[in-house]
């Protein structure tokens, strides 16, 4: 079983991955047709914390102290509440294909926070990283401005997505050592509570007055998705692989999230790809390869014993 690890790691980081690359067009799908940003937002936050307490029921039990409940408020603020509405709605805004882009900016952003915050060294490699990624999203962000059609893109979108990707990158660094601290479920669990205090009063009204029965059958099937496998199954998944895969290898399958969104999105029509858009892909993607190679402190603190 020990054998097996890295490969059930590399494996769950695989279908986090994919599944996320495919709520980006199915999420898309569901809010041209019956919902709206806000209402998937609330349906995401409410089933994950609805799924993540069912399984807290079948797993060893953890005491989380009164100060570490405190600190999971503002992990589920800037992870999932600022993550999730600005994504989401975002989504709605933009096509699928620049979603998916824009999301693998997010180890730019956290290599960035980690250097102000965590002095973690700022190495040319790693500058050189951040100025490739930047100049693949202004590329895609101008592609956008100058579009007439919502299949190629709209700049609010992708700026409101940019804004998940910070925000995600934010709570990656503020919130380090206590996601270590404690299991994906306990973590989650507490975060998701957290994030639907928070949304629910403000979405209810509108959530509660859906016809839901006009809603497609087809809707509530990709909604389902954006849930269940989206959200719930795909932050187990990631968790599960962080566990084993060193960080560098974890960001690489960033890179699968836009392969997969962009060749659905394109074969379901829902979106176009333009030249524009593959060399935005690209520089992003050189710049976020050349920022998780880059040295860290750690690295350079063994390189100075040595």
């Amino acid at each position: 079983m020990t054998n097996n690890r890295p490969l059930i790691a590399h494996l769950c980081m695989f279908l986090a991955c994919a599944f996320w690359g495919l709520m980006a067009p199915l999420g898309k799908d569901a809010m041209t047709h019956g919902f709206t940003g806000i209402d998937v937002v609330t349906f995401r936050v409410t089933g994950g914390a609805v799924l993540f307490w069912l399984t807290s029921l079948f797993v060893k039990k953890e005491h989380v102290p009164k100060r570490d409940l405190l600190m999971l408020i503002g992990a589920a603020l800037l992870g999932l509440v600022f993550n999730q509405c600005c994504y989401t709605i975002g989504l709605s805004i933009t096509s699928p294909v620049n979603a998916s882009i824009v999301t693998t900016s997010m180890p730019i952003f956290a290599m960035l926070l980690a250097a102000l915050i965590l002095k973690e060294p700022i190495t040319g490699k790693k500058a050189g990283g951040v100025a490739i990624g930047c100049a693949g999203a202004i590329i895609l962000i101008a592609t956008s401005a100058a579009a007439t059609s919502s299949k190629v893109g709209d700049i609010r979108g992708d700026l409101l997505c940019l804004g998940a990707q910070l925000s995600f990158a934010f709570y990656l660094t503020i919130f380090r050592d206590l996601i270590r601290r404690y299991s994906v479920i306990t973590i989650n669990k507490w975060m998701f509570t957290y994030a639907s205090v928070f949304i629910l009063p403000f979405t209810f009204g509108r959530v509660s007055s859906i016809d839901y029965s006009a809603i497609p059958v087809s809707t509530w099937l990709e909604t389902g998705f954006v849930v269940f496998f989206g959200t719930y199954v795909s932050y187990i998944l990631m968790m599960v692989g962080q566990q084993t895969l060193r960080p560098t290898v974890v960001s690489i399958y960033n890179y699968v999230q836009p392969l997969v969104s962009v060749t659905v999105s394109v074969l379901t029509g829902i979106g176009v790809f333009k030249p524009s858009q593959g060399l935005a892909v690209i520089l992003v993607c050189l710049g976020v390869w050349l920022v998780t190679h880059s040295k860290s402190r750690r690295d350079m603190e063994k390189e100075m014993k040595n």
